[in-house]
């Protein structure tokens, strides 16, 4: 088959010329892919009494349907057969079909979802028109290689690891999830120990920002406070009286009256090595109490609508105590090029060793690429489509009256900033 990237080749005919290939070729693809089983006893029977050889039984093909990145094949797989004997033919199917990629998916027990893309999707990331419905915690944020849409649900995936050597687009991936949840009523909460220049041009619809790891300590204890102030509304709701009704009994804040229910809150590290650091004796102890309380807020803040987004340039065991008790919280994990495979294995070790593989092979003139691990527990690749910083201050400028108003976080608030006065000039 001969595949081009989309424009007039698939407003004309083009694409019939694809699906007759296909269907002429599938029997064959499927025998030479090692997908062909042995005949049923009918067939033997009946290829007998008319003096024949019978054919190897192979997948049925239900359904075509053509997308703007090639094709989308349902089968019926054979008995006997699973999903992995597919998962491991993607690569002699993408040579037989010559196709860019071959992708897998489980769709019901016997029917499988074979999605055929025809060129590199992300070399040049185009998000869909259509995109998802926008939904609470719920934000797109890059194109995977399959073609899908790349979305980061927080209440599916309650915290998660973002980590990237600098340059390699992390800090565009969370400027396109900031943008997402600025239009949302959800509080943004940052922690920029870069002395706030990441995320400072957002301060307009950041309901708290520490800039420092000093700052950081108080901030964190702040948030502990508002979860377990959280915790206590959620147990005086409880109730758990003779009139109370049991739909009404709830473990977390989402079961709570509307009017009740507080804002979600997202916290958002940037450099999260920064906090681990210590020069001295007395920033250990420091050190020890920040990482006690993210760990803390990552164990018990879902159930109170608290949700980490940990970003660093690399994460490893190394960083100190507790760097490995606050990774297996974080349940998301996204991998953008690193400089060093022990970061990697960090965050996809207990995914995928492919996974790994995957991301230490990632250009460095492909900036926005990354490894995700997806929530039905594979693995994908994904490019994050480019935000200006300028776009986001600007929606975040826009929004900043859905800024939701925590009185704990009041004294974080990010204030306007002050230009320094320019020294005299000098002279001679």
């Amino acid at each position: 088959m001969r595949w081009k990237r989309p424009g007039w080749y698939w407003l004309g005919f083009g694409w019939v010329v694809v699906v007759v290939r296909l269907l002429w070729s599938y029997r064959a693809v499927m025998e030479a892919c090692g997908l062909a089983e042995q005949p049923s006893r009918s067939r033997v029977l009946a290829a007998k009494l008319l003096d024949r050889v019978p054919a190897r039984a192979v997948p049925k093909l239900r359904r075509i349907r053509i997308t703007r990145f090639g094709l989308v094949l349902r089968i019926k797989i054979l008995p006997g057969q699973d999903f992995l004997d597919y998962d491991a033919a993607t690569e002699r199917l993408r040579h037989s079909w010559r196709t860019h990629g071959v992708y897998v998916r489980a769709v019901k027990p016997g029917f499988l979802e074979i999605r055929l893309v025809g060129y590199d999707v992300l070399r040049h990331v185009v998000m869909p028109r259509k995109l998802p419905a926008v939904e609470l915690l719920k934000v797109p944020v890059a194109l995977r290689s399959d073609g899908a849409v790349h979305v980061r649900d927080f209440r599916a995936s309650p915290h998660e690891l973002v980590i990237g050597a600098t340059e390699s687009g992390k800090s565009v991936y969370l400027r396109g999830l900031i943008k997402g949840l600025a239009a949302q009523p959800v509080a943004l909460v940052g922690i920029d120990c870069k002395w706030g220049v990441e995320l400072a041009p957002f301060a307009r619809r950041l309901s708290g920002l520490a800039y420092t790891p000093e700052d950081a300590v108080g901030l964190l204890d702040v948030l502990v406070e508002e979860m377990v102030q959280r915790y206590e509304l959620i147990r005086a709701s409880q109730g758990l009286g003779a009139g109370v009704v049991a739909e009404e009994i709830t473990s977390d804040v989402w079961g709570l009256p509307e009017d009740l229910r507080p804002a979600p809150i997202v916290l958002i590290v940037d450099e999260v090595a920064e906090l681990f650091l210590i020069a001295n004796k007395a920033d250990e102890k420091r050190r020890d109490h920040m990482v006690t309380q993210l760990i803390r807020l990552a164990q018990l803040g879902r159930a109170a609508a608290i949700y980490l987004e940990i970003c660093g340039q690399r994460f490893g065991s190394d960083l100190g105590s507790g760097a490995t008790a606050l990774r297996a919280q974080l349940t998301g994990r996204v991998a953008h090029r690193v400089n060093d495979e022990a970061s990697a294995k960090m965050a996809l070790g207990d995914i995928s060793v492919r996974a790994v593989g995957a991301a230490t092979r990632i250009a460095v003139e492909r900036p926005g690429t990354a490894v995700v691990g997806l929530l039905s527990g594979g693995w994908a690749r994904i490019r994050s489509a480019f935000v200006s910083l300028d776009d986001v201050a600007a929606v975040c400028a826009e929004t900043a009256h859905l800024t939701p108003y925590i009185p704990g976080l009041a004294d974080f608030r990010p204030q306007p900033a002050v230009l320094p006065a320019q020294a005299s000039k000098q002279t001679v």
